[in-house]
């Protein structure tokens, strides 16, 4: 009989708000996160709404000095792992460190950063490139700290499959605790994305809404009058945990995961 999976914690940081207390008050009360972007200016584009998260300060997670060494899905994703480890009351010891893991992921990854770094490396030079500039901007860097800051030594890995980034990092998930490699694994994901390059490109490609007289109706993505989707960031992550092992310990069981469905349409690169 293979072994149960189950949630024992949950940590969000979204446009709807810091922490999952504020997130799910913000769906219960039908908010939309989606505004005008005030990150740049977005005159010279057909689509100027986006999902921004808001008042996010990366400090209150990470010491100031190491705050401009990691991209912002970075900040997000270590933010909403420790709300997470906190809300299951899992504790990561030298004694169980090797059975606690890692797996998230990002679809793009340190944009912002890798912006940033091409400004320096066009105007000042490739010197004025910064030392932490890969390795604040790839995607693995996402599990990579979390497991630092946590002390996680279990599997470790990052997903990297677009819009189901995050769904595949709970399937692996799910079945390194199931084929016993791991009694509890941090999963989900993290996104930061809204910059002048992506946005161009999802643009240039048509795949966005230009619904920007009515931003808070824009992302309709079943509707018969959808006109593409809606930029948005944030991190979303779970504390998935063998069912015995998290009954043992007394953690809280927010819910079961019995299985997923994995599939390809083998049809478009983007349809």
């Amino acid at each position: 009989m293979s072994r149960r999976v189950v949630v024992t914690g949950v940590g969000l940081v979204s446009p709807l708000g810091i922490g999952t207390d504020p997130t799910w008050e913000g769906l219960v009360a039908g908010r939309s996160g989606v505004s005008e972007i005030t990150r740049f200016d977005t005159s010279d584009y057909a689509v100027h709404i986006a999902a921004e998260v808001e008042g996010f300060d990366a400090s209150d997670w990470i010491e100031p000095k190491e705050v401009k060494k990691f991209d912002l899905f970075v900040h997000y994703a270590l933010a909403a792992s420790t709300m997470a480890l906190e809300r299951s009351g899992l504790e990561i010891t030298e004694e169980n460190a090797t059975r606690v893991g890692v797996v998230l992921g990002s679809g793009i990854g340190g944009f912002p950063l890798i912006e940033r770094q091409h400004s320096a490396l066009l105007n000042r030079g490739p010197k004025r490139v910064s030392p932490f500039f890969i390795p604040g901007a790839i995607i693995n860097m996402c599990s990579g700290l979390v497991s630092i800051r946590t002390g996680a030594k279990g599997p470790n890995m990052a997903t990297c499959t677009a819009c189901s980034t995050s769904a595949h990092a709970i399937a692996d998930s799910l079945l390194y605790i199931r084929h016993g490699y791991a009694d509890a694994i941090i999963a989900g994901g993290s996104e930061a994305v809204i910059t002048p390059m992506p946005l161009a490109g999802f643009a240039s490609m048509r795949a966005l809404s230009t619904r920007n007289d009515e931003p808070e109706r824009a992302s309709r993505p079943w509707d018969k009058d959808r006109d593409g989707f809606v930029m948005g960031e944030g991190a979303g992550i779970v504390i998935l945990e063998e069912m015995e092992h998290a009954k043992q310990r007394g953690a809280p069981i927010l819910a079961e995961v019995l299985g997923f469905g994995m599939s390809s349409d083998a049809f478009h690169i983007s349809a």
